[in-house]
């Protein structure tokens, strides 16, 4: 992914619109309600459209706009289009889109000038789990309206989005990091199955990298990932520093300075330029996936969406890749990241109740089902986590259900993750770009020492 320019986010650029979720210099169709056409394995299937939304009760908003301030990789984008419109069409809400960046640092930086301002000009927004303690000041408490609907989600969610007894975010989908393989490929070279441990994975990275080149693809790479100096950094180091019995904070505690991280550390540095490309400094979710899905890597770290993108109809690696827990050390489990977005609602719209219907239409688990099929989105409703259609669309959700999940940084730190996260993805970039890993690792715990003590921790 790239980041967007910034000034299409900024408020003057927004403009409020009555006349529908579409507007002029969209590059999406956001009208698009008719049934789509796949190939399935055993043929072309018919995708039904987006759920109904409930009428009852949000018709008597007909008329009103909501801002929703947006924006998801993969199919992601093409799902809210067909969302919006549905919604739209069944309650009379007109829906203005706003598209984020795809750069969750400046997401952040974003929200906080517009709540600054006390801003009328948003109304629903996205959160990364990991941001409902530090806006809930500015957040509608949505327990009154949707308490029965938060109950149907995992209870843990509910309570990351819960702060001082407000709900402040409904939970869209969750997220994990988690590898991706070439079956064919492992296949093909005399191996098993997927790695369990880095050594094994690097050991068929550089297998597979030197048969392909040789066959005459002299592109082909062993390994992709997101190495780039944003908040998809900060998740793959915190995967390869666990992985490896290290930790960056613990109960309020710089940990970051040891030997298990260095060890994470200098293993990834030695990626860059053998098993992965020297560009992989740079690499984003979609630059990793694309050039995963184009067949040129044999491993990819990534979230749950690239799955369904993997197996989409044209995709060249369709039906021959599979997915795998992340490995480890040899002496410390493989970890996952936890990811995943949230919907809420500011305190200063000026249409709370609009916005609270399409919060609960776009959270509700007719339309998580839906997502989880069309779009590979990790549904947090255990009820359709169960559903046996989620389970044959996301077959790994069962297989992976013991992953250990780690959790960013974000209330040790308070109010300034945002900048402990950029002590991290920074000092993770340098390193992977040939910056002496203890050195930049004293560093960085000094910087992150010095943000835990400013830092408010979350109730």
């Amino acid at each position: 992914m790239h980041c967007l320019d910034r000034n299409r986010n900024h408020p003057a650029e927004w403009g409020r619109t009555a006349a529908g979720p579409r507007r002029d210099g969209d590059r999406n169709d956001r009208t698009r309600t008719s049934r789509r056409t796949d190939h399935g394995p055993s043929g072309p299937r018919i995708l039904p459209g987006p759920p109904r939304a409930r009428r009852r009760g949000a018709r008597r908003f007909s008329g009103t706009t909501v801002n929703y301030y947006s924006g998801q990789i993969g199919v992601g984008s093409e799902l809210d289009n067909l969302l919006m419109a549905r919604f739209t069409e069944e309650t009379g809400i007109h829906v203005n889109f706003v598209p984020k960046s795809d750069d969750t640092t400046e997401d952040y930086a974003v929200y906080d000038v517009l709540f600054a301002a006390k801003s009328p000009d948003i109304d629903v927004l996205a959160l990364d789990i990991i941001w409902p303690a530090s806006f809930a000041d500015h957040l509608v408490n949505l327990r009154p309206a949707l308490d029965a609907e938060a109950a149907q989600h995992f209870p843990g969610i509910i309570e990351n989005n819960t702060i001082a007894g407000s709900l402040v975010a409904m939970p869209q989908f969750g997220d994990f990091g988690m590898l991706y393989y070439r079956t064919d490929l492992l296949a093909a070279y005399g191996f098993g199955g997927p790695p369990a441990t880095w050594d094994e994975l690097e050991l068929m990275a550089r297998t597979i990298q030197e048969g392909e080149r040789a066959a005459g693809n002299a592109n082909f790479v062993g390994l992709v990932f997101q190495g780039a100096a944003y908040e998809g950094g900060t998740c793959n180091a915190l995967e390869w520093i666990a992985s490896h019995g290290g930790s960056i904070i613990e109960e309020g505690v710089v940990t970051l300075n040891n030997e298990a991280t260095l060890r994470a550390m200098e293993r990834a540095r030695g990626w860059v330029g053998t098993i992965a490309p020297e560009t992989v400094v740079s690499f984003r979710e979609e630059d990793a996936r694309e050039l995963f899905q184009r067949g040129d890597a044999a491993f990819m770290r990534n979230w749950p969406y690239a799955y369904a993108m993997g197996n989409a109809a044209n995709s060249p690696i369709r039906e021959r890749f599979d997915v795998a827990p992340l490995p480890h050390d040899g002496s410390h489990p493989g970890v996952g990241t936890v990811g995943g977005w949230q919907l809420a609602v500011s305190a200063y719209s000026p249409n709370p109740e609009a916005a609270i219907a399409f919060v609960r239409y776009l959270t509700s688990a007719e339309v998580q089902k839906w997502r989880a099929i069309e779009g590979g989105y990790v549904p947090t409703i255990r009820s359709v986590s169960e559903d046996p259609q989620v389970i044959a669309a996301l077959p790994f959700l069962e297989r992976l259900q013991g992953v250990v999940r780690i959790a960013r940084p974000s209330r040790e730190t308070g109010t300034q993750y945002n900048e402990a996260s950029a002590v991290i993805f920074q000092g993770t970039n340098s390193i992977l770009r040939g910056a002496e890993p203890s050195q930049t690792l004293a560093t960085m715990s000094a910087d992150l020492e010095a943000l835990v003590q400013r830092g408010t921790t979350a109730p």
